[in-house]
């Protein structure tokens, strides 16, 4: 009786009602079917949305990784075949053991470092290359994107925001009448900016001379605020020391003679084509011996003034004695070898603060400049021959 009610009510639908269900059914593939097509076009608007830049970015992007796998692929092979010349394990063979076996099997007396023959990882030799700066429609990430420099634009853009944080700090400051400290001023007497080359590696972009002297003076002035040690950490991003403090450190020790007078010989004094070695003993009553004779071995004033400038600049004139033993080159290289010598075995002698300001003025700095070499169908290293039409 129950199952014959219910049938009653199903068939008691209009035709409208049972038309529009059959109707529903009929359309629910033709649903699905449009749900896939409306998600294949939206992944054919995909590939077409993606700009051309972007294209070119992804294209250049696998052929540079494709490449540094092969270069990378290559140093370990050469590294191997290195470590097995040496007879050293290849597993354990570190940068520090290619670079002494490079020497050691390929010996240069070239000056230049950029011509004797190197082996370092692909990523130390090949410049790095920059990130992408637009996503795939085009768009750039960086607000500075269309400056062309914008890494080094936001760079001056982190540096007067820094100098506008540190001003409005000295503000609320002095509102508490309270004033800088000059002790706690930030003392960098040992480094010096990072020069142009390393400043274009950091932000992996080319820079002009003039873009370059706009950082100094920006970094110069936030350094230079009586709240500059708050942000020591920025600054010294951007400085490096004028020497390593292990250069520093390795002070050559005192030795002494049959006298009890201490003394101090420093080797491989070089300056152009000049060699030589210098011995400095103390106590001295300023007696200078260059190859047995006295100050007055060089005819020139110059370079005389070259080889007492450490001594009067240390004033350490009339305390030390000093031999020194130099051959080849001219007049101006033994002078500026001695000079180098001189002020390398002074360090001995003398304290901390000294040695620091002698490294401010370039005393320890070791000058490998060389005389630029002749070139073929030219009458010098940039002279040249008269041109005479006739």
């Amino acid at each position: 009786m129950l199952r014959s009610l219910r049938l009653k009510r199903l068939l008691q639908f209009n035709g409208k009602t049972l038309y529009n269900v059959s109707r529903l059914l009929r359309s629910e593939p033709t649903k699905l079917t449009t749900v896939e097509s409306e998600n294949e076009s939206e992944a054919k608007l995909e590939k077409k949305s993606m700009s051309k830049a972007m294209k070119a970015y992804l294209e250049r992007a696998q052929a540079h990784d494709e490449f540094m796998k092969q270069q990378n692929y290559e140093f370990q092979i050469g590294k191997r075949h290195l470590a097995n010349m040496m007879g050293e394990n290849p597993e354990t063979f570190t940068q520090d053991d290619v670079d002494r076996a490079i020497e050691y099997l390929f010996p240069s007396g070239l000056y230049e470092k950029r011509a004797r023959p190197i082996m370092k990882p692909p990523e130390e030799v090949f410049p790095k290359r920059k990130a992408a700066e637009f996503d795939e429609t085009g768009r750039p990430h960086h607000f500075l994107f269309y400056t062309g420099k914008s890494n080094y634009f936001n760079l001056l853009y982190d540096i007067v925001e820094h100098i506008n944080n540190l001003n409005k700090y000295e503000d609320s400051m002095l509102n508490k009448n309270s004033y800088p400290d000059p002790n706690t001023k930030l003392q960098l007497d040992g480094y010096q900016w990072m020069d142009k080359e390393a400043l274009e590696n950091v932000l992996i972009e080319k820079i002009i001379d003039k873009e370059y002297t706009n950082f100094v003076n920006a970094i110069e002035r936030l350094y230079n605020h009586p709240y500059s040690y708050r942000i020591k950490e920025f600054i010294l991003k951007y400085r490096k020391p004028l020497m390593s403090q292990k250069s520093t450190s390795d002070l050559p020790k005192l030795q002494y003679d049959s006298d009890g007078r201490s003394y101090v010989t420093v080797y491989e004094c070089l300056r152009k084509r000049a060699r030589g070695h210098v011995t400095i003993r103390a106590p001295g009553s300023g007696i200078i011996s260059i190859n047995g004779k006295d100050l007055m071995y060089f005819e020139d004033t110059q370079p005389r003034e070259q080889v007492i400038f450490p001594l009067i600049f240390t004033k350490m004139l009339n305390k030390v004695d000093v031999e020194a033993y130099v051959e080849g080159g001219g007049p101006s290289g033994q002078a500026g070898a001695i000079r180098w010598g001189i002020s390398w075995g002074l360090r001995s002698f003398v304290d901390d603060k000294i040695i620091e300001s002698m490294r401010i003025a370039g005393l320890l700095t070791r000058d490998y400049r060389t005389r630029e070499r002749k070139k073929p169908g030219q009458a010098g290293a940039r002279r040249k021959f008269t041109w005479k039409k006739r």
